[in-house]
């Protein structure tokens, strides 16, 4: 796997997604959704607790994809760090 997708804009030198951003993001609304969805569970908003769910499981898949990527630019680049908007 490659840390940009073939056919993207986007190079290793301009990279076509901020992966370290995306990764914090995906963190974020996997965490958020998923709480939120207890509480709409607890609270017996059973269609708003799947939702929140169904797009907790997204943001975890995401944040999958962001580790390969992120573990494919270190193979690449190694021993160079990368900030949180790269």
């Amino acid at each position: 796997m490659r840390s940009q997708p073939s056919g993207r804009r986007g190079t290793i030198g301009h990279p076509y997604s901020a992966l370290n951003l995306r990764l914090v993001l995906a963190l974020f609304g996997a965490v958020s959704c998923a709480v939120l969805g207890v509480f709409a569970a607890l609270g017996g908003i059973i269609w708003a607790a799947v939702i929140l769910s169904l797009l907790a499981v997204v943001a975890i898949v995401d944040t999958v994809v962001v580790f390969r990527r992120r573990a494919a630019r270190h193979r690449e680049q190694p021993g160079r760090r990368f900030s949180l908007f790269e």
